[in-house]
């Protein structure tokens, strides 16, 4: 077995573990170790060649390779040292980690550690579609891998359920490709995608959209013939008497993200049971001291800006870390209230300024953030419309925050 010992390890070379790099770097850390498992960086954004990257970053709309080559060359510019096809099989609290690469296995030994290992769809299994297994059922992003960077159509009349943003937007690259996109099935009463998706991908094409409907049999034995929908009720239930069969040969499943968490687990940080992610201060450190988290593998994110912007403090704080710079005291707990289903970060100093990040309940318009100790109100956000499908973000001074004993967001 190789030993290696780094200032700070980083896992993941997608989008997030690039910019924590880069950031890093930055602030002088010049021992820095980049673990990637694929073949190549960039990560999932080497298949999403649709446009809609960069424009908070770079102020100009870019696709996913465009976007992440940007940080590929950086990376290349500061000779930031990065393993490929290298998989971590374990991670302990004294940030020894085990990984197995294509000249040996390797025990790296790191000073700080940022988690960047992004997420993973929800498959068949994990929402128990009942009926037969034939092929023809994908994931979205496994059949955007084969159509967008191996060149093979994966089906000629499709069916898509849930409306997340990688459905809506497979749901257009099927009709550019010349497939029928008979229908975007979605158990929510509202789309769980981004408002401009589902105008630019559905509405621009003539796609339907079934709201409060679920697929409820997939019909089929060698190849998916078809697949029977039905309308839910308010438990989200199959009403009896309105199934209705679409015949496909192809059904597409677009139903949520989950960080990819399984190393977090091994090393023994607290995760949070409604976003799957670690839980962390301002700073991105877990309970572990000296590891951090950040990107999708802390909470899933709807646009990569958001993500590069949160790497970047993440490789900022992790270098903090090494130099004995940063300073943990964050004892302040933050709570999600009425209308709000999770806030991060989960615990703060009370003596820095913190961007605060939030998702809503339900979809609404003319509402107001509030920011509470206690009873006391510290600030009110207006917001002209609110969507779970978008994640919210606002920035509290220091002065917000004095002599606050505990934190919490909800929705007037």
């Amino acid at each position: 077995m190789i030993k290696k010992e780094v200032d700070i390890a980083i896992i993941g070379g997608g989008p997030t573990g690039l910019s924590a790099a880069i950031s890093a770097r930055k602030e002088g850390i010049d021992n820095i170790l980049l673990i990637e498992r694929n073949e190549n960086l960039g990560g999932i954004l080497n298949q999403c060649i649709h446009e809609g990257f960069g424009i908070e970053i770079f102020e100009e709309t870019l696709t996913g390779p465009e976007y992440m080559q940007r940080f590929i060359d950086k990376v290349e510019q500061l000779k930031i040292p990065y393993m490929l096809n290298s998989m971590v099989l374990d991670i302990n609290k004294k940030k020894e980690i085990i990984v197995c690469s294509p000249e040996d296995l390797i025990k790296v030994k790191a000073k700080a550690v940022v988690l960047a290992m992004g997420c993973r769809e929800r498959t068949r299994g994990n929402i128990c579609i009942p009926g037969t297994r034939p092929s023809g059922v994908y994931t979205a992003g496994c059949a955007q891998n084969f159509i967008n960077l191996k060149n093979y159509m994966v089906g000629k009349r499709v069916v898509v359920l849930g409306s997340g943003d990688i459905g809506l937007i497979m749901a257009r690259r099927f009709k550019l490709e010349g497939a029928e996109v008979l229908a975007v099935v979605e158990i929510l009463p509202y789309s769980s995608g981004l408002p401009r998706n589902v105008v630019q991908c559905l509405e621009d094409y003539d796609i339907p959209l079934y709201l409060k409907h679920t697929v409820v049999n997939v019909v089929g034995r060698k190849r998916v013939e078809g697949v029977i929908i039905a309308k839910v009720d308010e438990r989200w239930r199959p009403v009896k008497g309105t199934e209705k069969k679409i015949k496909c040969d192809t059904l597409l499943l677009s139903v949520g993200l989950i960080p990819e968490n399984e190393l977090s687990k091994m090393a023994g940080i607290s995760l949070d049971p409604i976003t799957n992610g670690s839980r962390v201060t301002e700073n991105l450190e877990t309970n572990i001291k000296g590891i951090f988290a950040c990107g999708n593998v802390l909470h899933v994110h709807d646009l990569v800006d958001y993500v590069t912007l949160e790497a970047e403090l993440a490789g900022k704080s992790a270098a903090a870390f090494v130099k004995g710079e940063l300073r943990n005291e964050s004892n302040i707990k933050v709570t999600a209230g009425n209308g709000i289903r999770y806030v991060l970060p989960h615990l703060i100093s009370g003596k820095n300024d913190v961007k605060f990040s939030l998702r809503v309940m339900c979809p609404d318009r003319n509402r107001k953030i509030v920011v509470k100790d206690g009873e006391k109100i510290l600030t009110k956000i207006p917001k002209m419309r609110v969507n779970p499908s978008e994640m919210i973000q606002f920035n509290l001074k220091k002065e917000y925050l004095e002599d606050v004993k505990e934190l919490r967001v909800e929705l007037e």
